[in-house]
């Protein structure tokens, strides 16, 4: 394998959002209730919404600092790269990363855009949903074609708006919306409820991924409160695991059996031994339970319905045909603490050492152009959408590690679960 000619394409990647993405975009009766960026006291810059505050935490935008920096602490703008939230250093920032295009979900809304759905005023709560959703597809993915996938946000508390949103976004080229893994937790109804029939359909008459990201259901798997953070960092995948299991088994994949759903940010190392576990169950269970997916196996369920994305991997990759070969895709998860960014394509070009040629293109680019109806190269020709020939466009751009923190926050950092929920909502 020659790391110049890889092909990268990441699924799962993250914006922090600018403090004007609102400005011109809300309906004149919501301007004064749009989310706004406000500075603290000691520096820290906060938004501000439905007379919540949300910080920018910390580890989601920690590329290119110091693991000695990394920390839930808030942060402020010129803490982070500009990378982070100006789309067109983000461009440069893929380009040095050989990056050719990338998927990214949302910051401060929540990932599957809960806390604008929140507000009591379901009528504000939609333009806001609206606004951003015309941001992202205007102002960031349509600010360079071709090197970013777009991805929108739900209507959590309306399945007919979500499906009218979907389908208004498709129209403007979109095929993947963020969702939450569990819309239960979330006081909504869980995903075996019918009522979000409208949506499934939605999603299936205009080829649109469920792109679901872990943490979306405002809950993560944990042990206990007191348990040092390190447990729930640990866990992090397993909430997807919980996600896959709720939907393998729902009337979902059942009756709409041409969905796309994307399991974003839980690896892949876990999936092997899960197939094997649903189809014994089946095995032994059916009989009782009910259940019935006619002359399939859940396993067949699963590699039909489902992608799945790993950062750093090696049980992926290796068990890669026990999983599906056409079922992985890769992530950078760009400004992430887990991400791999700048040398992405070193860690790639390792992990995948004894991997042919055509299924490291499937596993790095091509599975997700196809899940994804994406086409970057209508954009560029297929030679410049290369590692070598992105790092060659971005020759003497800054990726050096640096410290960012003006020594504002205390870097102590939390040690228990507790402590980061408590300093997340400070």
């Amino acid at each position: 394998m020659d790391l110049d000619e890889l092909i990268l394409v990441s699924v799962d990647d993250h914006t922090v959002e600018p403090p004007d993405m609102f400005d011109g975009r809300v309906s004149a009766k919501y301007r004064d209730q749009a989310p706004r960026v406000v500075r603290q006291d000691d520096g820290a810059e906060v938004w501000l919404f439905d007379g919540r505050v949300i910080p920018n935490i910390g580890l989601n935008a920690v590329s290119g600092r110091p693991k000695e920096e990394y920390g839930i602490e808030p942060t402020a703008y010129d803490e982070m790269r500009p990378g982070c939230h100006d789309v067109d250093e983000r461009i440069k920032d893929m380009n040095a990363g050989g990056v050719l295009a990338s998927l990214c979900f949302p910051s401060f809304p929540g990932f599957s855009g809960r806390t604008l759905a929140a507000a009591a005023d379901k009528d504000m709560a939609y333009d806001m949903i609206r606004a951003y959703n015309d941001w992202h597809l205007e102002s960031w993915c349509g600010a360079h074609p071709g090197r970013l996938i777009p991805n929108v946000l739900p209507v959590l508390f309306d399945p007919e708006l979500a499906a009218t949103e979907v389908r208004r976004t498709a129209a403007m080229g979109c095929h993947s919306i963020t969702f939450t893994e569990n819309p239960a937790t979330l006081g909504y109804p869980s995903i075996h409820d019918p009522s979000w029939d409208p949506l499934w359909t939605a999603l299936c008459d205009e080829g649109v991924v469920l792109s679901i990201h872990l943490g979306s259901s405002g809950q993560l798997a944990i042990t206990s409160a007191d348990a040092p953070v390190d447990v729930m960092i640990t866990l992090q995948p397993m909430n997807i695991a919980h996600a896959a299991a709720d939907l393998v088994w729902s009337r979902v994949v059942k009756q709409f059996p041409d969905i796309r759903i994307a399991l974003s940010e839980g690896g892949t190392g876990w999936i092997p031994y899960f197939l094997e576990r649903i189809d014994r169950t089946y095995d032994m269970h059916r009989a009782w339970t009910g259940q019935d997916f006619g002359d399939l196996l859940p396993s067949d369920v699963f590699r039909r319905n489902f992608l799945t994305c790993f950062v750093t991997d090696q049980i992926g990759v290796d068990l890669r045909h026990h999983i599906g070969i056409d079922n992985i895709a890769w992530e950078c998860d760009y400004p992430h603490s887990d991400s791999t960014w700048p040398a992405s394509p070193e860690v790639v070009a390792d992990a995948m050492r004894r991997v042919p040629d055509d299924e490291a293109d499937k596993m790095t680019h091509a599975n997700a152009n196809r899940f994804y109806s994406f086409d970057p190269f209508a954009h560029r020709a297929r030679e410049a959408c290369t590692v070598g020939a992105l790092r060659a466009e971005a020759a003497g751009h800054d990726v050096s590690i640096r410290a960012f923190d003006k020594g504002r926050f205390p870097r102590r950092g939390a040690t228990t679960i507790q402590e980061v929920a408590a300093q997340a909502t400070a």
